[in-house]
């Protein structure tokens, strides 16, 4: 059998529901529950288009121009995104992750980032998938194995899916951002708005409809346990929701309207971050991980309906 693009596949079962995780960039493929597929996912025999369940990291979203300073050293980073000279999603997608531990309904897997042009720092990432029937939950873990202090961001990029031959135009949408953050034609932020008295406020909830989506959003409402939710509904009241916690204090939604006319508003993607889009070139919410330091954060999607 030939090698599949995303490498070995990772079935977790239990609770009446599937999901598979991949190899190549530790990322989530499709997670199928009660008789539908929550996500927008991807098959085993394709690569994972649009940051489609990857994890992004050492940095979410983009870097303009792909440079930054850090502790007063310049670094240039790949130009991931050549078109608009940005650097985009982080330096693991395209890489084998190894296996920690694996169970029915658990794999975590690992990988070693040495340095790099760019990014010349050693930091080693675990991510762990625990499928439960109160949902999917994922937890990644960063550690700084190096010897100087490095620059740290984070985020993960599933889309929900709308519902079998549905665009996401008719679903129901919560989503708990109170600030949006206004962008340029290379989608870097300019400034920041509140969502109050605009289409963008999503607290209380809306239909889609033509409401076009790329944006990161701040200031997210939490529940008691500290978590932000997103929460995606078909009109026959069957979805799934997102949820963050405090560790990720950033979402990008984006309702893929530049896509490939298969792909186009047929999901949504919500994105925790622990930093905003040009994090490291702006510093906001980066996080510093001095030698031997670790830093966690966790999210996860729950069945509705």
């Amino acid at each position: 059998m030939s090698v599949r693009p995303t490498g070995e596949q990772f079935t977790l079962s239990g609770a009446g529901a599937e999901v598979t995780v991949v190899e190549v960039g530790g990322g989530l493929r499709s997670y199928r529950a009660g008789g539908r597929e929550l996500l927008d996912g991807y098959g085993e025999r394709d690569l994972p288009d649009a940051g489609r369940g990857q994890l992004l990291a050492p940095w979410p979203n983009r870097i303009r121009d792909g440079r930054y300073t850090w502790d007063g050293e310049e670094h240039q980073l790949p130009l991931s995104e050549p078109d608009v000279a940005n650097a985009i999603h982080g330096l693991v997608r395209f890489v084998p992750w190894s296996v920690i531990a694996r169970s029915s309904d658990t794999v975590a897997l690992g990988y070693l980032l040495y340095p790099q042009p760019g990014y010349p720092f050693v930091l080693r990432l675990q991510v762990a998938y625990e499928l439960s029937a109160a949902g999917l939950r994922v937890s990644t873990t960063a550690t700084n194995e190096g010897d100087v202090p490095l620059p740290y961001g984070e985020g993960h990029h599933p889309y929900l899916a709308a519902g079998a031959g549905l665009l996401v135009d008719g679903c129901s949408l919560v989503a708990p951002g109170g600030t949006r953050l206004e962008t340029d034609e290379r989608s870097i932020p300019t400034g920041s708005v509140p969502v109050e008295g605009t289409p963008y406020d999503l607290r209380a909830g809306r239909v889609v409809g033509d409401l076009a989506i790329d944006h990161a959003f701040t200031d997210l409402e939490r529940d008691g346990d500290g978590r932000a939710w997103v929460r995606l509904t078909a009109p026959d009241g069957r979805g799934a929701a997102v949820w963050q916690d405090e560790g990720y204090p950033h979402l990008q939604l984006f309702t893929g309207d530049v896509l490939p006319g298969p792909r186009r508003r047929r999901g949504l993607a919500v994105e925790p971050m622990t930093c905003p889009p040009n994090a490291l070139q702006t510093g906001e919410d980066v996080r510093r991980l001095e030698p031997g330091e670790s830093t966690t954060a966790s999210w996860g999607i729950t069945p509705l309906g």
